[in-house]
């Protein structure tokens, strides 16, 4: 059974090895959220994930044998990135599956680390039973990303570390895939501190630790913006330790996840991956449920695609007011585009795209239709550019 004394053990190792990550009050997420909290920036590691902490932790504990065997391990993301630098690191052999759809900027960041790369299935399961079949037939170590004591006792040190600094905290509030992180950080938290409060959080397109402890039967969806967390089939080793020590856990949708990711983007400055954000989304979920606890939250990952992260904060903006979509109907003579334009500039907005619509509209032939997307400091300021536009004799609405 996995005990503090095996996580203090792993501390040990891995000192010197990767960062003793910042634990710091958020002023201004606590101002919004009506609790006190303390962000972990685990983001700022190496390879920008917690996930070093567990590989580094499991590789430094292999035998000599073990090390001239080389070591495998089946990841889409952050568990391979975390293998392979610390395989590289200590002079290993790694070999990293994974499957076919993996974006092709985390294929070469592995491939930077030293690894050899093999992309094999569609889905992480084809995956995963590839890389078993490879370890049986070369020889290698396999390191699974969750389901092993070494990898769950080396993520522990995160809760180790939060309540090394913040010895106040009385909620840690972390995000759940497999749940190595949340078994290895409540197995340390509630040792230390009995009467903490551990709370797991899941986006609702994966539930399945959610359904496994709770007794729920929520579908599962094929994809989500927190794909660190997208894992279909719970850990065994993690389960067992959730049962016994997590005190809750709670969902979150799409829509929270990215908000809170554009929060961290423009509040703290730091950059967040879906799954890295899922704590403070719970927290923008259900911030009664939070209200006046002192609140440790785990930035747990930063490795995002640079077009999706653009997705993301354009439709932030969008839900904010910041960005809104404009109909304007007008008669289709000389100068009265000229005249829309100038009005919402002297409005204050500025206009990112017009479209100009006369086919594809139910108005009169004498009649266009012309579409602006236009930047504004919020849904106040919408309200005034589109009174505007109204009082001016032309008919315009918002759209949704």
């Amino acid at each position: 059974m996995l005990t503090l004394n095996h996580i203090e053990q792993a501390a040990l190792r891995l000192e010197g090895q990767l960062l003793n990550t910042p634990c710091v009050e958020s002023r201004t997420l606590s101002q919004l959220t009506g609790a006190h909290i303390y962000l972990k920036f685990e983001n700022l590691q190496y390879t920008a994930s917690f996930k070093e902490r567990g590989a580094c932790n499991k590789l430094a504990q292999l035998s000599a044998d073990e090390r001239r065997s080389g070591v495998i391990a089946m990841s889409a993301g952050n568990h391979a990135q975390g293998v392979a630098y610390h395989a590289q690191r200590l002079g290993l052999r790694a070999v990293i599956v994974m499957p076919r759809f993996t974006p092709g900027v985390k294929i070469e960041r592995t491939r930077g680390f030293g690894a050899e790369v093999v992309l094999h299935g569609d889905t992480l399961d084809e995956s995963r039973a590839h890389a078993l079949q490879l370890a049986t037939e070369q020889g290698l170590i396999f390191v699974h990303p969750y389901d092993d004591e070494a990898i769950v006792a080396g993520q522990g040190t995160v809760g180790l570390e939060m309540l090394q600094a913040v010895p106040a905290l009385d909620t840690l509030v972390v995000a759940v895939g497999g749940g190595g992180l949340i078994a290895g950080m409540a197995t340390a938290a509630k040792a230390l501190k009995p009467g903490i409060e551990i709370v797991g959080v899941q986006t609702s397109r994966f539930p399945a630790m959610f359904n496994a402890i709770k007794g729920t039967h929520h579908s599962q969806g094929h994809s989500t913006i927190a794909d660190g967390i997208a894992v279909g089939t719970p850990g065994v080793l993690p389960q067992a330790i959730i049962t016994r020590l997590v005190d809750d856990l709670l969902l979150v949708d799409e829509g929270d996840i990215e908000q809170a990711m554009v929060m961290l983007l423009e509040i703290e400055k730091t950059l967040v991956e879906g799954a890295g954000a899922a704590g403070l989304a719970a927290l923008l979920k259900y911030p009664a449920r939070f209200a006046g606890k002192k609140v440790g939250l785990v930035l747990c990952g930063g490795n995002i695609e640079p077009l999706l992260l653009a997705a993301i904060i354009e439709r932030g903006m969008v839900r904010a007011g910041r960005l809104a979509r404009v109909k304007v109907s007008v008669r289709d003579i000389p100068g009265s585009l000229a005249k829309i334009t100038a009005m919402v500039a002297d409005a204050g907005a500025n206009i990112d795209e017009v479209h100009h619509q006369r086919a594809f509209t139910m108005l009169s032939v004498q009649n266009v239709e012309i579409e602006l997307v236009i930047q504004t400091r919020g849904r106040e300021h919408i309200a005034q550019v589109l009174a505007t536009l109204n009082a001016a004799g032309f008919e315009a609405s918002e759209q949704h």
